[in-house]
């Protein structure tokens, strides 16, 4: 029974890190109609917010039996800035510049910059082994973009900054958040910072309206749709259920394919192509990350 469990947690987290790896690929789509970032961004969240807000309902009573201060509703408010709305507006930025598989690559290091963050904010040390990892993981990513500014232009530069100012607050997100879920849960943690990011990608939109949200191509109304049901919604709780069933450290391995996805998805629909050097450049920071993530669990 335990290992019937276990691979059905396996294949949960696959198909979830999966759709998540898709969202890179069907916003690249989505720019091709000439749509900027805050529109599909603005068309991912209005999806989403329905889902978000059922959930976030449902489970509005349910109490872990702690004491929740109004301080601690204002710090979600803070973390579903910095951790979805920010996170998400500079990843989708920097989708217009560079391919949708380096954008994976570098997303991906957001464990390593997790144990930076704790080690300058915190001061948890970083073992011998984790400071190998980061440097193979960051090693990959100079490797990934080695010959890329000879292919796409200096823009490559912008693109990669964006992407990961977009990993560096999703980490603080982390760092910082870790003590209020235990308070309110994971799911409904989690509703209530994706709803605080629904309503702030509203109001940015509201303030720098370029686009007549009305008059978009009905291939673009598809892909925020796609992105909202299935590269943010379901895959979230994919992800969740398989890490219960499979722990942390496990499902490490199993994000493991997540660039590895993007770059064949990114191959078979936007006919991007990686060199065989920045292929090895994203293997090295997928072992990197994997190392760091499975000590991490441990420590």
């Amino acid at each position: 029974m335990k290992e019937k469990r276990f691979w059905i947690g396996i294949l949960l987290g696959v198909i979830g890190v999966v759709l998540f790896s898709s969202k890179a690929v069907m916003v690249k789509l989505a720019y091709k109609y000439n749509v900027d970032s805050i529109t599909i961004l603005l068309l991912r969240m209005l999806f989403s917010f329905p889902f978000y807000a059922v959930i976030a309902l449902l489970y509005s009573k349910e109490t872990n039996n702690i004491l929740i201060k109004k301080i601690d509703y204002a710090w979600v408010v803070f973390f579903g800035l910095v951790g979805y709305y920010l996170a998400s507006y500079f990843d989708f930025v920097g989708l217009k510049y560079i391919k949708a598989s380096l954008e994976r690559i570098i997303l991906f290091v957001y464990p390593t910059i997790v144990i930076i963050l704790n080690r300058l904010f915190l001061q948890q040390p970083i073992s011998k082994i984790q400071t190998i990892a980061i440097f193979l993981s960051y090693l990959g990513i100079i490797i990934a973009f080695s010959n890329e500014i000879e292919i796409s232009g200096n823009n490559i530069y912008l693109g990669g900054f964006f992407v990961l100012l977009s990993a560096i607050t999703y980490a603080s997100y982390l760092v910082g958040s870790g003590w209020l879920i235990p308070k309110f849960g994971v799911v409904k943690f989690t509703a209530y910072a994706m709803l605080v990011s629904c309503f702030s990608v509203f109001i940015h939109y509201s303030f720098i309206n370029e686009t007549d949200l009305f008059a978009l191509p009905w291939q673009v109304y598809g892909l925020g749709l796609l992105i909202a049901i299935f590269a943010t919604v379901i895959p979230s709780f994919l992800v969740s259920t398989s890490i219960k069933m499979i722990s942390s450290s496990n499902f490490a391995i199993v994000a493991g394919i997540g660039p590895i996805s993007t770059i064949i998805l990114a191959s078979f629909f936007l006919g991007e192509e990686l060199s065989l050097i920045q292929f090895f450049g994203a293997l090295l920071v997928i072992i990197g990350i994997i190392i760091t993530s499975i000590k991490k669990d441990k420590l």
